[in-house]
């Protein structure tokens, strides 16, 4: 592994403090791994990570990931992180730099489209473009970087998504599929249960993702292909319910006992003779 790369990010830390890790060599993937962590610290943001040279090359990304083409995320290049911080899901010390809360929001692999077969070149290029397959990132995606902007850094960048069959301007990832796909927990909860960091824990596979609920839909889309029928309910009537009529009762001889209880018929007036 390239210490060389991670001299920044050691100079940055405490490790007899934070349980985050120092180092870690790269398991030898068939495809380089990608891993983006949310992180409450002093703000709340996303942090960006794809392999490249033995180290993950990190981006923060203020409001996270977008499938809107049209919106441009703003993504700061930050120090290069080791291999094993695709696996740190806890709680950075008060204190510490970026002291604070962390999940592991997706992870995954990708590979590089263009320009060219080599991502360190494209990387210095300042223009990257790249596939994902992750639980909630997937499809083509890129990494711009802005020219001539700020104060001379150099570490601005804009992560946008590509017009593919994944884009989607109506959906915001990060509020559909908020927790980690490692515990199922979010941010705020990881914090309250006080964990700390595990290199070999593994995803329970119980976090739902932005992947899961699109193939709920692709599949009910194809089972009815019109759409599912919505019934419309009908609003509660404000008038009073009309009850029903009575229903007359048959007329009947009259009971021994009506008889018993009527009153005697009065008998006729006899007229007088006029005199």
């Amino acid at each position: 592994m390239p210490d060389h790369l991670l001299k920044k990010y050691r100079a940055m830390r405490d490790f007899g403090v934070t349980s985050e890790p120092s180092g870690g060599n790269p398991k030898g993937t068939k495809l380089p791994i990608f891993v983006i962590q949310k992180h409450h610290a002093s703000h709340l943001h996303y942090d960006f990570r794809l392999e490249m040279e033995g180290v993950l090359k990190s981006w923060a990304v203020p409001k996270g990931p977008s499938y809107d083409p049209a919106t441009k995320r703003l993504a700061m290049m930050t120090e290069d992180h080791p291999y094993d911080y695709a696996s740190f899901e806890g709680v950075i010390p008060a204190g510490q730099y970026g002291g604070g809360n962390v999940i592991i929001w997706d992870n995954g692999t990708w590979e590089l489209i263009e320009p060219g077969d080599d991502p360190v070149k494209a990387l210095k290029s300042g223009k990257l473009a790249f596939r994902m397959y992750g639980k909630k990132m997937f499809g083509e995606w890129a990494l711009v970087k802005i020219h001539g902007r700020g104060d001379g850094k150099g570490n601005e960048w804009l992560l946008l998504k590509h017009r593919d069959e994944f884009a989607n301007a109506d959906v915001d990832v990060t509020e559909v599929a908020p927790r980690s796909v490692v515990s199922d927990l979010t941010v705020e909860e990881i914090g309250a249960s006080k964990r700390t960091w595990q290199s070999n824990r593994m995803s329970s596979g119980k976090a739902p993702t932005l992947a899961d609920k699109l193939e709920e839909e692709k599949g009910s889309a194809k089972k009815n292909p019109a759409g599912p029928a919505t019934k419309t309910k009908r609003a509660p009537s404000s008038r009073p319910a009309r009850s029903a009529p009575a229903r007359k009762k048959a007329a009947s001889a009259p009971t021994r006992s009506s008889r018993a209880q009527s009153p005697p018929k009065a008998e006729p007036t006899p007229r007088r003779r006029p005199r």
